[in-house]
């Protein structure tokens, strides 16, 4: 008996028409924009999508997903976001987070508010933990200051992955051994757990950071940590995400892009603060220092 073919190749290829289908579908749920330099990347997901469903032509799926049939919209965003990361990625942010950024939160903040840090999108959980990890080891004032960190991301099965917080030795590359022996927990050949202590202090959710109603679900912060994640947008998706993470910061609060990323290029809201370690992007009001920063 032959085995049923999986191979993409294998597949019958979506028409142009089916394509543009799926690649407008995916916009309107996520502002992400997929080309036609992206077909054979958007190919693979639809057929892995359709193999792990039994089905077997294009129509009939495009149909399931569009129903929402068994959480499939869920699903089918999972397989095209990336989620690749590390701890202590461009730390240079971590530091200007502990050298600068709280301290002037700090001012602004009444007696006993707490600080909220808001890492999104979260992936699996690496950046949220790097942030805690971080703080506990830099920042002198982590045992006197109430600290919310929240990790969010479309992808669902990633926010599932960051609760079970177990990751192999690539994700600890830039970690001293003497940190992973203090915040891990061996969890097999080659794979370590963050301490249940550390787990116990991040939260995690669901968030699209499109859709202005779940953005504000989560309460506003004062520093934000949005890297690597506009750049997969066109300039109006971007505004709008811009927007609603402008509504997400307190005034005067922070939020860090990724190195390639420029909100001045993005939205007018921002005033663009320079500290020594890294350039941020604030949202005017009260506790900046209205765009001056240093330097």
């Amino acid at each position: 008996m032959r085995r049923r073919a999986t191979a993409v190749s294998e597949l019958e290829p979506v028409s142009e028409e089916e394509f543009r289908r799926v690649c407008e579908f995916l916009y309107r749920r996520t502002g992400m924009l997929f080309n036609e330099a992206k077909r054979y990347y958007v190919q693979r997901r639809i057929s892995d999508r359709m193999n792990a469903l039994r089905i077997a032509s294009f129509q009939t799926y495009f149909a399931y997903l569009r129903s929402d049939a068994a959480g499939e919209i869920e699903q089918f965003i999972n397989a095209f976001t990336v989620n690749e990361t590390y701890f202590y990625r461009e730390d240079h942010q971590l530091r200007c987070l502990s050298s600068d950024l709280l301290a002037e939160r700090v001012r602004a903040k009444r007696p006993g508010e707490a600080l909220r840090i808001w890492s999104v999108p979260c992936a699996t959980g690496e950046e949220p933990y790097s942030i805690a990890i971080w703080l506990l080891e830099n920042w002198p004032e982590v045992d006197v200051q109430d600290i919310e960190i929240i990790g969010s991301d479309i992808d669902t099965q990633c926010t599932t992955a960051a609760r079970e917080a177990e990751y192999g030795a690539r994700a600890l590359m830039r970690l001293s051994p003497a940190l992973i022996e203090k915040y891990f927990v061996p969890a097999g050949k080659d794979r370590w757990r963050v301490v249940s202590d550390l787990r116990e202090s991040v939260q995690f959710s669901s968030v699209n950071i499109m859709n202005a109603t779940e953005t504000r679900q989560h309460g506003v912060f004062d520093v934000i940590f949005c890297r690597n994640v506009l750049i997969y947008f066109d300039d109006a998706s971007r505004r709008i995400a811009a927007e609603n993470l402008f509504e997400a910061l307190a005034p005067g609060g922070f939020i860090c892009l990724g190195h390639t990323e420029s909100m001045s290029r993005i939205s007018p809201l921002f005033e663009v603060r320079r500290f020594p370690d890294a350039v941020v992007y604030q949202r005017p009001g009260a506790g900046g220092n209205g765009g001056r920063g240093h330097g």
